[in-house]
């Protein structure tokens, strides 16, 4: 997968996936024109999305209704690394009144390729490219050096 961001001026960056296009933004209290989610928002975003279209597919296969289904994400500010934690992610589905359902669709989101992706710790590099060259790997995180 390959994702590109250009940086528009400001606070705003222009994310960009195989032809589309998102806006990723400040609020004027942060200095952005707030035309945009921020990064975390973007992330919840992300997580919470991939959450729903897991239990969307659960539904589908058993022919269960999947109109009204909303998903609400929170989650916290942390420090010492700033980072946010404490996730909850709310699935409502109006529709679903039995108990196999309601535990068929907390499995199903569980396999969410985001929420696992968060909780195995993944290996980040970050290269720096100026011109024509690349630096060395400024910090790479993986699980052994956290």
């Amino acid at each position: 997968m390959e994702l590109t961001v250009n940086y528009l001026g400001d606070a705003q960056f222009e994310a960009e996936a195989r032809g589309h296009k998102i806006i990723c933004d400040q609020p004027l209290d942060n200095g952005g024109a707030d035309e945009g989610m921020t990064p975390p928002e973007l992330l919840l975003a992300s997580l919470a999305t991939c959450a729903g279209y897991y239990a969307v597919q659960y539904l589908n296969v058993r022919k269960l209704e999947s109109a009204g289904l909303r998903v609400k994400i929170t989650a916290e500010k942390a420090k010492a690394p700033a980072r946010l934690d404490q996730f909850v992610i709310g699935i409502e589905v109006p529709g679903v009144f039995e108990e196999k359902d309601v535990e068929g669709l907390r499995r199903s989101a569980e396999k969410c390729l985001i929420k696992n992706t968060m909780l195995a710790t993944p290996a980040i590099a970050v290269e720096i490219r100026t011109g024509s060259t690349v630096s060395p790997v400024v910090e790479e995180l993986s699980p052994a050096s956290r």
